[in-house]
């Protein structure tokens, strides 16, 4: 629904947000690596041993933190929404 750019600018315009990569790998292991981020966040449709980096970052003493979902504000939630007949 929003191009990985418009999802940057959003995010990157959150105060607490240092900033925002993006990747083209499968998996953001080596930007992590490379960053070494004092926080990683992830949905909490994830568990923390799902969270690709969660150990390297613990292990240089940051956080993992899964972020809570609100309710039907997911993209898969919008996109049936868009598709849904009008009433």
């Amino acid at each position: 629904m929003q191009s990985v750019e418009a999802r940057a600018i959003i995010m990157a315009a959150l105060g607490d947000v240092d900033a925002v990569i993006v990747f083209d790998e499968d998996t953001p292991e080596a930007v992590i690596h490379e960053l070494r981020p004092d926080v990683l966040i992830k949905g909490a449709d994830y568990t923390e041993d799902q969270v690709v980096g969660a150990s390297f970052v613990r292990g240089l003493g940051g956080a993992v933190v899964l972020a809570d979902l609100t309710q039907g504000q997911s993209t898969s939630a919008l996109i049936a929404r868009s598709k849904a007949p009008a009433s």
